[in-house]
C-alpha cells in the first residue's frame, strides 16, 4: 500500500501541483471610524443637585491611580495641575431616583463606570425634585483635579 502511495506523491512533485495549498492572502486592514456617540452631551440640561458634590481627596487619589494602573490616557497639567472631566447621562425615574447612568467614554473604563457609581451616589436624597421631569435625561460633570 506504501509503495501506491509513494507514486501518487511522486506524480504530484513531477506535475508540480504543491504539497500544501496555497494560504489566501488578507487584504489589508482598513481603519475602522471612530463611531460617535448618539448622546448629544451639550442638550442634556445639568443634573439639578441641592448641594453640589465634589470629589474628594480619596476619589481623585484613586481615579490617578486607575489612570496609571490601565495606562489610561492622562490629562496633560496646567500650571501644574491636572484636571480630568467625567460627564455621564444620568435617567431619573418617576419617584426622582436614578435609574440609568451612561459615563462619557474617556478611554478608562474603570475611571468611567467609576464616575457613573459616584453620580448615583450623589445624587441620592440630593435632586431638586420642581427642577427634575421624571423619565428625562440629565448631565452630571464630575472633575477630578489635582497637582501633578
Amino acid at each position: 500500500m506504501i509503495p501506491f502511495a509513494l507514486l501518487g506523491l511522486t506524480a504530484q512533485l513531477a506535475q508540480g501541483t504543491p504539497l500544501v495549498p496555497p494560504v489566501p492572502v488578507a487584504p489589508p486592514l482598513v481603519p475602522v471610524p471612530l463611531a460617535r456617540s448618539p448622546i448629544d452631551w451639550q442638550a442634556l440640561p445639568p443634573l439639578p443637585y441641592r448641594r453640589t458634590p465634589r470629589p474628594t481627596a480619596q476619589m481623585t487619589a484613586f481615579v490617578q491611580s486607575e489612570l496609571r494602573r490601565a495606562s489610561c490616557p492622562r490629562p496633560l497639567p496646567v500650571s501644574g495641575r491636572a484636571q480630568l472631566q467625567v460627564d455621564v447621562a444620568v435617567l431619573i425615574g418617576e419617584d426622582h431616583v436614578v435609574r440609568a447612568t451612561i459615563p462619557r467614554a474617556i478611554d478608562c473604563p474603570t475611571v468611567e463606570q467609576y464616575a457613573a457609581g459616584l453620580v448615583i451616589s450623589y445624587a441620592r436624597g440630593n435632586l431638586v425634585p420642581r427642577f427634575v421631569s421624571p423619565g428625562n435625561w440629565y448631565r452630571a460633570v464630575l472633575l477630578f483635579d489635582w497637582v501633578e
